[in-house]
């Protein structure tokens, strides 16, 4: 592993538990927009890559939308607006430029869909977890970066020691079966003891079955990421984090994690 990696990696752990434990709201919400735009940016270069089309300040600004509304931090002046109407707003706009955008080939379909993905895939999930912090309290939020982390982690090692069975050969090689299980293993015991603290309100065969739907949808996260850039013909998002890609390649697990753990914490502590 090389030393580029490791101090990046210390880094961003620092950071990252810093900004989720002791950053008051607007600066917590002013890193989840960055992690928006960031993102945003490199999934359309993984769409240009893949030779689909998507507008990258319009498709920022859509998702940076829907990350507001969905995390409540909309100005007063516009909070009323319900979710519904600004995703509806946003799509109607996006298609319009998609088409707009459109200078023939047989992209049409790919690049529409593509563009207006963006915001579901990037805003709407970082909204949740603004709106999970907010709700709940850093440690919520905490608990599922680090059920996540773990998660990762004990799949990596396991893969290594036990690994034989492939998970997803044509997407992501290294992944084995043996790796998989590993993961689910360790980041369901995490949530489900960590949350006898954490997540008092959650009774403990919902925080084992949580733990066993963040894992899960993690590593199809993960999957679903490998395949935008397999398919795009890039080992990395981008390069912006030395030795380990770009932000989609850090937080692709908490993507899809995060709007189950949102529901589940929402429904579950009414």
């Amino acid at each position: 592993m090389s030393t580029a990696r490791v101090t990046s990696g210390a880094i961003l752990v620092a950071i990252a538990v810093g900004v989720v434990w002791f950053a008051p709201p607007p600066v917590f919400l002013a890193a989840a927009l960055i992690l928006v735009v960031l993102g945003v940016g490199e999934y359309a270069g993984l769409a240009r890559a893949s030779d689909l089309t998507v507008p990258v300040v319009p498709a920022a600004a859509a998702a940076v939308l829907t990350c507001l509304t969905f995390s409540g931090s909309l100005p007063a002046a516009v909070a009323a607006l319900p979710l519904d109407v600004v995703l509806m707003s946003a799509f109607v706009a996006l298609g319009a430029l998609a088409v707009a955008n459109w200078r023939g080939g047989r992209d049409a379909v790919g690049s529409a869909a593509a563009t207006l993905a963006s915001p579901i895939y990037l805003g709407l999930p970082l909204g949740a977890l603004v709106a999970v912090r907010e709700a709940h309290g850093p440690a919520a939020l905490f608990l599922l970066m680090f059920t996540v982390m773990v998660s990762d982690t004990a799949q990596y090692y396991t893969g290594r020691a036990f690994g034989h069975r492939p998970l997803a050969p044509r997407i992501s090689p290294k992944k084995t079966v043996e790796g998989a299980v590993g993961g689910v293993v360790m980041g369901v015991l995490v949530l489900a003891i960590l949350g006898h603290w954490w997540l008092p309100a959650v009774p403990p065969a919902l925080r084992v079955a949580l733990g066993l739907a963040i894992v899960v949808l993690g590593i199809v996260g993960d999957l679903f990421e490998s395949a935008l850039k397999r398919g795009a013909g890039m080992k990395d998002s981008s390069s912006l984090i030395p030795g380990h890609g770009g932000v989609l390649d850090r937080i692709d697990a908490l993507l899809f994690a995060a709007p189950v753990y949102y529901v589940v914490l929402k429904h579950a502590s009414s």
